[in-house]
């Protein structure tokens, strides 16, 4: 990658909505060089996708836990198990191999601590593998990006 390259990643990132005709004299090229930079860095992988980002307080989702994992055993097969379970609840929108005491670090999101309660008791321990839930609740989203650092 070079400057231009980084100079595509950062105006995109910033300005997702950025038509090509605006991008590519923003980032020093015409369309047609400026569009294939784009199509190569997303064939090697430095483009993930495009998402829109939600509010999730306007869709009712006000309590962001932070669930504390602790498995029974760390045998391959009992990691491959919960993190393919992860992956079938929409509930869990992160989800964190860790170091240290906490084997993973779940993010969910909730309308309520009582919606949270019953996620976690009728679903969340019943998880392959758990032998522990230690749950934190957000009080307050000082930062929220998904800008990356370069």
């Amino acid at each position: 990658m070079d400057d231009v390259d980084l100079r595509i990643l950062r105006e995109i990132q910033a300005n997702p909505e950025l038509p090509l005709t605006e991008l590519a004299p923003v980032v020093g090229l015409s369309q047609t060089p400026c569009w294939r930079r784009i199509k190569k860095l997303e064939q090697q992988g430095v483009i993930k996708g495009r998402t829109v980002m939600l509010d999730p307080a306007a869709l009712g989702l006000t309590v962001n836990v932070f669930a504390h994992i602790r498995l029974t055993s760390h045998r391959e097969e009992t990691l491959e198990a919960l993190e393919r379970a992860v992956e079938e609840h929409p509930e869990i929108i992160e989800c964190f191999s860790m170091s240290g005491e906490s084997d993973y670090m779940l993010r969910i999101l909730s309308p309520s601590i009582e919606a949270y309660e019953h996620y976690l008791k009728r679903k969340l321990s019943h998880l392959p593998g758990i032998a522990s839930i230690n749950s934190s609740f957000a009080l307050k989203c000082v930062k929220d990006t998904r800008m990356l650092p370069f």
